[in-house]
């Protein structure tokens, strides 16, 4: 028998079209669709990248937002407490009360040294103190006021006069015993005290006072502040029999100081 052969169902190549069969020549034809007008062009969406960099910069405009605010908000409040600084310099002109020491007496200086070598120091002394309040308009409201004796930093004695209300143009008298019983010294302490007592001017004395004070103005009251007295020039020998020993006050000068809190800080 003779075999049968038959067309292949997949052509080899592509089939030409019309226009190539008849004219073998021409140039193939550009797709018309970059043509159409209606056409919508190609937007490529942002990438994360472009996210990433707009989230950013809008968090440092807000930061930066904020800052300014911050800083502005800060002057304003600055501004407003310094006008009514000045307002209420003008209208009431505050100052700071004075003190003075008046006198200082010792009736008991006794250092005394045990058996095991340890020193013992025991005083008594009479202190009286003036302040004046030289506002015209401002009245002071004292707290308790507790008062050290103190020699090159060695406390001689302690005590406290009671709260008191120091009106405009007054003067207050202030009299306070202090004592230290039996106040156990180390070495450098007595070193220091046995040198001073030895000096021609005598023992140095200074005297610290701390209170607190509110200050009245008509209706007005402001929170309590903490001052400290410093009382310096004072110069003291130990008694000699039963007559107390006067110290030396004409040099002697005090100075008022505001003790302001701010967080743990004291100015």
């Amino acid at each position: 028998m003779t075999d049968r052969v038959y067309p292949s169902a997949k052509p080899n190549g592509t089939a030409p079209t019309a226009t190539t069969a008849a004219n073998p020549n021409a140039a193939p034809v550009k797709n018309q669709m970059y043509n159409n007008p209606n056409r919508v062009s190609y937007r490529p969406t942002p990438t994360a990248y472009h996210r990433h960099n707009r989230r950013r910069c809008s968090g440092r405009r807000c930061v930066c937002m904020c800052c300014f605010w911050s800083i502005l908000i800060i002057c304003i409040i600055f501004l407003l407490a310094a006008i009514a600084g000045a307002i209420f310099y003008v209208l009431y002109h505050p100052q700071l009360p004075t003190f003075s020491v008046s006198s200082l007496k010792i009736s008991n200086f006794n250092l005394t040294t045990s058996s095991d070598d340890t020193t013992h120091l025991t005083t008594k002394l009479n202190l009286t103190l003036s302040t004046k309040n030289p506002n015209k308009k401002l009245i002071y409201n004292y707290n308790t006021i507790s008062i050290t004796a103190l020699s090159n930093q060695v406390v001689l004695a302690k005590g406290s006069f009671p709260g008191f209300t120091s009106s405009t143009n007054n003067i207050t008298i202030i009299h306070s015993t202090l004592s230290m019983v039996s106040q156990v010294l180390d070495v450098d302490s007595v070193s220091s005290l046995k040198s001073d007592l030895k000096r021609k001017a005598g023992l140095p004395v200074t005297i610290l006072m701390d209170t607190m004070v509110e200050v009245k103005m008509d209706k007005l009251k402001s929170k309590r502040v903490g001052i400290r007295v410093t009382c310096k020039g004072i110069h003291g020998s130990t008694p000699k029999g039963k007559a107390p020993a006067v110290a030396s006050t004409n040099n002697a000068k005090c100075k008022v100081d505001l003790r302001i809190k701010i967080l743990k800080w004291t100015f």
